[in-house]
C-alpha cells in the first residue's frame, strides 16, 4: 500500500533529480530507464516485494547509496531523541502518578492533573517551536538547531556534553507528551489498585503505606502503564519526525522528510518498512515484559 500511494502522488522523480534547470526530454527518458520507472507500475511492485523479500531495501535515486546504510547510518541519532525522552519522562512520570494517588485531590493531584491534561493537548510542533522562543531565542540557555555546535565542534568529553546540550530541547518536545499520558494512567491504575482487597489485607497485616505503595500497588499499576509505553513507540517516532523538522535534527524523520521532496521513492519505502518492523519489535518486548511483572501470565 505504501509503495502503491507514493507512486501515485504527484510528481516525477526524474525531474526532482535534475532540478529546475531544463533538460531535453531525452535524459528524462534515459534517467527512467536507467532508474526503471518506465516499467508498468505492477512490475515495479513485483521487482520491489522480490528485493525486499531477500532483505535488500534497494539504492536511494539521489545518493546512489543503499537505503539500509542510509538508515543505520541516521538510526543511533533518532534513538537518541525517542529513546532518553521516553525512559526519562517515563519514569519521571510513574513518579508524579504515584505522588498524584498518595493524596487524592490534594495540591499536588490537581497540579499533575492539569499538567498532564496540557501536555496531551498540546501539539508537539508548537511546543517545540515555543521552547525555541522562550529558551534559545529570548533567555539564550540552549542551541536553536542541530545536533552539535558547527562553528566550533567539541572534541573529547566536551563532544558529548556539547551533544547533550542540544538534545534537551528536543528531548523535551518529544518526552512531555509521554510525562503527561504516563503521570495520567499511573495516577488512575495506582488509586484503583490501592482500593483493592489485598491492599487492605496488608495494611491490615500492618506494613508501612511505602510497603503498601511501592511493593504491592505500584507493580500492578505497572501493567498499563508498560502497555501504553510499547505501544506509543510509533507515536514518539511520528512526533520525533516533527521534532527533527523543527529542531534540525539529523535523524530518521529529517531524511523522511528530505527524500519526500525529492521523491526519492525507495528511502520513503524503506523508511515505512523499517519503522513498521520497529513497532512490532517494540509490541512483542511489551508483551514479553508482562510475564515478569504479572506472575498470572504464563506463556507456553
Amino acid at each position: 500500500m505504501s509503495f502503491l500511494i507514493i507512486h501515485l502522488a504527484p510528481g516525477d522523480v526524474t525531474i526532482a533529480l535534475a532540478g529546475t534547470v531544463y533538460v531535453p526530454k531525452r535524459i528524462l527518458d534515459e534517467l527512467r530507464t536507467s532508474l526503471g520507472l518506465d516499467q508498468p507500475l505492477y512490475v515495479q511492485l513485483g521487482l520491489y516485494i522480490a528485493r525486499v523479500g531477500v532483505g535488500n531495501l534497494g539504492y536511494s535515486y539521489v545518493s546512489q547509496e543503499t537505503v539500509a546504510s542510509l538508515i543505520l547510518a541516521r538510526l543511533p541519532v533518532t534513538l537518541i531523541l525517542v529513546v532518553s525522552p521516553m525512559v526519562i519522562y517515563t519514569l519521571l512520570g510513574v513518579v508524579l502518578g504515584v505522588l498524584a494517588s498518595r493524596k487524592q485531590y490534594s495540591l499536588v493531584d490537581n497540579m499533575v492533573s492539569l499538567v498532564s491534561s496540557l501536555g496531551i493537548a498540546v501539539p508537539v510542533f508548537w511546543l517545540g517551536q515555543i521552547l525555541i522562543l522562550v529558551f534559545s531565542a529570548n533567555l539564550g540557555w540552549f542551541p536553536v538547531q542541530g545536533q552539535v555546535s558547527i562553528r566550533t565542534p567539541p572534541e573529547g568529553i566536551g563532544l558529548y556534553l556539547d551533544m547533550i546540550w542540544h538534545t534537551i530541547l528536543p528531548a523535551t518536545t518529544v518526552g512531555l507528551w509521554q510525562l503527561a499520558l504516563v503521570s495520567r494512567l499511573s495516577r488512575a491504575s495506582m488509586i484503583e489498585s490501592l482500593h483493592q482487597d489485598y491492599i487492605t489485607w496488608a495494611r491490615s497485616k500492618g506494613a508501612t503505606e511505602n510497603t503498601v505503595t511501592f511493593k504491592h500497588a505500584l507493580r500492578n499499576a505497572l501493567l498499563p502503564v508498560v502497555t501504553i509505553t510499547g505501544y506509543n513507540f510509533g507515536y514518539l517516532l511520528t512526533a520525533a519526525t516533527l521534532t527533527e523538522i523543527v529542531f534540525a535534527w539529523p535523524g530518521l524523520g529529517r531524511l523522511l522528510v528530505d527524500s519526500i521532496y525529492l521523491r526519492d521513492f525507495p528511502v520513503i519505502t524503506g523508511l515505512l518498512i523499517f519503522v513498521s518492523i520497529t513497532v512490532i519489535l517494540a509490541n512483542t518486548v511489551t508483551d514479553i515484559l508482562y510475564g515478569f511483572l504479572d506472575p498470572r501470565i504464563r506463556y507456553r
